[in-house]
């Protein structure tokens, strides 16, 4: 497995999205989920939401444009299992969520895409949230491996799940990364496998 594929730490400016339960059909309407492939799909992330607010979203404020973390509260990504939301999410340019708690698909949507969702308590998003909206060009650094979020002075722990924590820091998180990985071990079982290429006459 290439080390491509591992996701330890992550650091960069951040994005405060505040509000519970954002679901899936606000992250990304459901008139973008027609696309082919998931291209261009970062444009339109939060579209709707986006377009009631007339340049006042956070995904439309200058200060947050490239943050590459973003700050969400309770219950994010409820509703639809729609992998398009995540998949809008990155696209857009994010690589880590902090939130008071995930649903548990759009989790485990990020996680096969390698976006760590880690969890924190309410005063600690909290703190985050206003450290960024006071100063949206302060460092964030989001630490898989330790479980740890650190913004200048402030430090918190993270909560994830040792699964999850382990797929992100080993790679193993890329299913199809670890397949091409073995591409030439894969082939050599298959040239051991006597049914491999036998069909009835």
């Amino acid at each position: 497995m290439t080390t491509n594929s591992q996701v330890t730490t992550i650091t960069g400016r951040a994005l405060p999205l505040i509000g519970n339960d954002i679901d899936t059909d606000r992250i990304i309407p459901a008139r973008f989920l027609k696309c082919v492939t998931f291209d261009g799909l970062g444009d339109h992330v939060f579209a709707d939401d986006r377009s009631q607010l007339n340049g006042e979203h956070a995904f439309d404020q200058a200060q947050y444009q490239d943050a590459t973390v973003l700050l969400v509260n309770r219950n994010f990504g409820c509703g639809s299992s729609r992998e398009h939301a995540p998949q809008a999410i990155a696209r857009w340019g994010i690589q880590a969520i902090i939130g008071e708690s995930f649903a548990e698909i759009f989790f485990g949507n990020c996680l096969a895409m390698g976006i760590p969702c880690l969890v924190a308590d309410s005063e600690t998003v909290a703190t985050l949230q206003a450290k960024v909206q006071a100063d949206p060009n302060a460092s964030i650094t989001v630490d898989v491996e330790q479980r740890q979020v650190t913004c200048g002075d402030f430090s918190a722990a993270l909560t994830l799940a040792d699964g999850p924590q382990q797929m992100l820091t080993g790679g193993t998180w890329d299913a199809c990364g670890q397949l091409v990985a073995q591409a030439d071990a894969i082939a050599q079982t298959v040239g051991k496998l006597p049914y491999v290429g036998w069909s009835a006459a």
